[in-house]
């Protein structure tokens, strides 16, 4: 069953400030608005994601790419291979009711598992491997508590692979599940793993055959640390919004090509010891990536870090719920308490027992766009490359 969507643009306000959303939900018969990416005011900052090598070698990453296919068989290898610019990449969600691309775990052989854990781990540091099992080990405690395993599982994840695994052309591969999304994008030596979303609900299984598992506590913490190391005046400007009463995040699933301005405190304004707390946090979501690839990513932050803003939302006690957000011309990340779905609770009243949070790079380079724009301008007469 194909993903069908509609396109619904969307004025949204939140704390006064208006973001124009580009949205796809499913249920439509059409196909998804092409791809532009996310801004601050309509406009395509140019420049910021060069073609350019960064000396952390991806073979590993195209290898376990490579033995996953080979150990699938052949129908299973035709329903989850895409061409690397297919809207396929655009139609992932976060809702465990989807009608998904690609083999599930759940249908995987043994060995086909664990080359599919393979090509995870090679493409991710050991933090994000582990988180991510996290997040699908815990979608399996909620299967358990609900009783609802056709619904929600630990292998209910899909992975499709686009394009051709290469050491020159352009490929990746996409995770697609209940609140775990990996896109990941490779030309040559250069990796982009956004958008990129992790969640849960609940966020800690306390009995069980999960009991123990956990997720997003230190995104949680970290965040909630930083907000409270701020001054008075910066953090009057750094709220948007003093209590926390809905879900509020804007860049989920299919609004890749929103208008977000920016807003908050700028990253100018703040200390050398808040510079570094801030680097940390956004370290803690880079970090999911291979380590050599996370350094690379954080150079490229740490380029914009005085145009970097941070936005928060609701109270800073020790068991309150809260939003934040940070936005520069190369990095977005939206962390959010949201209200029950699954589990019981007052729906619209956010809790700290239900966490979303998505990364994006900005001005057109999620899924490795902007990379690929450039890739196929370079060689679009090029006979060997095949790019028109």
């Amino acid at each position: 069953m194909s993903k069908v969507l509609l396109a619904v643009v969307l004025t949204v306000c939140v704390a006064g400030v208006h973001v124009t959303v580009t949205a796809q939900r499913a249920g439509g018969a059409a196909q998804p608005q092409p791809f532009k990416g996310m801004t601050a005011d309509g406009t395509i900052e140019p420049g910021l994601f060069p073609i350019k090598a960064t000396g952390v070698s991806t073979r590993p990453v195209r290898e376990s790419a490579q033995r996953f296919l080979q150990a699938l068989t052949e129908d299973q290898r035709t329903k989850t291979t895409y061409a690397v610019d297919d809207d396929e990449w655009l139609k992932w969600n976060n809702v465990h009711r989807y009608a998904r691309q690609g083999v599930t775990f759940a249908e995987m052989s043994d060995a086909q598992r664990e080359r599919g854990f393979d090509l995870m781990r090679a493409s991710l540091s050991a933090k994000g491997f582990e988180r991510s099992r996290a997040v699908m080990k815990l979608n399996g405690h909620l299967a358990d508590l609900l009783n609802r395993h056709d619904e929600y599982g630990e292998w209910l994840y899909h992975l499709t692979v686009m394009g051709a695994p290469s050491d020159t052309e352009p490929w990746g591969w996409q995770l697609d599940g209940h609140h775990l999304i990996v896109n990941y994008f490779v030309l040559g030596d250069q990796v982009v793993m956004t958008p990129t979303f992790m969640g849960s609900e609940p966020v800690t299984a306390t009995e069980g055959r999960y009991a123990g598992t956990s997720v997003m506590q230190d995104e949680q913490n970290k965040g909630l640390a930083f907000m409270r190391a701020l001054s008075d005046e910066q953090r009057a400007a750094a709220i948007i919004q003093a209590t926390k009463t809905a879900n509020v995040p804007l860049a989920h699933a299919f609004r890749d090509n929103v208008e977000m301005p920016y807003v908050g405190l700028p990253g100018a304004r703040l200390t050398v010891g808040q510079r570094t707390m801030l680097i940390e946090l956004i370290g803690e979501y880079l970090g999911n990536m291979a380590d050599g690839h996370a350094k690379v990513r954080m150079e490229e932050v740490r380029s914009q870090l005085d145009r970097t803003h941070f936005a928060w939302a609701g109270g800073m006690g020790n068991n309150d719920v809260f939003y934040y957000r940070i936005h520069s011309p190369v990095i977005l990340i939206e962390f959010d308490h949201q209200s029950p779905v699954a589990l019981q609770g007052t729906r619209g009243v956010p809790t700290r027992a239900h966490i979303h949070s998505v990364v994006r790079t900005p001005n057109g380079n999620d899924y490795g766009k902007d990379l690929l724009r450039q890739h196929y301008e370079k060689h679009k007469h090029d006979v060997a490359h095949g790019h028109r």
